[in-house]
């Protein structure tokens, strides 16, 4: 069997979160985000290798970032990091992380960095039903609120049925090969907000398992305050250092 990877496209900004450092370097509990994430990634018994993709003029700092909270070298409990030169673009990222990958692995997932509290064991289960025979699986919640479509004047076009939609969430995992070739034919103008929707352009399958509600994205200053919230019951309850 071969080894697990995990890629964290975290070259973007983030400009939704307001002026300041990069979305991936914004602190909750003092810590920056993307430590929380890589952090989660490399603690999950599945993940041999986690892979960052830094901005091009950032790759020294956060490397030097992660060795400062231990997360470079492998050791008790965790995987080593790598960090790498990201692009433009989150696919770009994940491409040039996928190049970086050792030959032996055979299951890569993406995880956002922006997702940094999201649970290993989700970590694991998306890694499990990749080795089950599954060529993508993406962790998905049913969708509670009322979804309609609206046209370019915001009218209200159709009222979905929510019973058929599910909110993606990452880690989204993949056997390598799949990833590999949904990467390659991709169109650079036209970039996919996620890999498995790279995935489904090819014609293949992508399985959707349970997500998790701790798995959501930071995008605004509220989510800062929820996460800010979730991580100090986890530090009450002894979860969390």
């Amino acid at each position: 069997m071969g080894l697990t990877a995990a890629v964290v496209p975290a070259a973007g900004r983030g400009e939704r979160l307001g002026p300041g450092a990069p979305k991936a370097l914004r602190l909750i509990g003092g810590v920056p985000m993307l430590v929380h994430a890589v952090r989660a990634l490399a603690s999950a018994r599945s993940i041999d290798l986690v892979v960052i993709a830094a901005p091009e003029d950032a790759v020294a700092e956060v490397t030097r970032l992660l060795a400062d909270h231990g997360l470079v070298e492998s050791g008790p409990g965790h995987a080593a990091t790598l960090v790498v030169s990201g692009g433009d673009t989150r696919q770009d990222s994940v491409a040039r992380a996928l190049v970086a990958l050792p030959y032996d692995v055979d299951v890569v997932l993406v995880h956002d960095a922006a997702r940094p509290l999201v649970p290993t064991a989700l970590v694991d289960a998306v890694s499990a039903a990749v080795r089950a025979g599954a060529a993508a699986v993406v962790p998905g919640l049913a969708v509670s609120d009322t979804v309609k479509s609206v046209d370019r004047d915001e009218t209200v076009t159709a009222t979905l049925d929510r019973s058929a939609l599910r909110a993606i969430q990452t880690p989204q995992g993949f056997r390598r090969e799949v990833l590999y070739e949904a990467h390659a034919v991709a169109d650079p103008d036209a970039p996919a907000t996620d890999d498995a929707g790279l995935v489904e352009a090819l014609g293949r399958p992508v399985t959707v398992i349970p997500g998790h509600e701790e798995a959501f994205k930071v995008t605004r200053p509220f989510d800062l305050t929820v996460a800010e919230a979730i991580l100090a019951k986890r530090r009450a309850a002894g979860v969390v250092s």
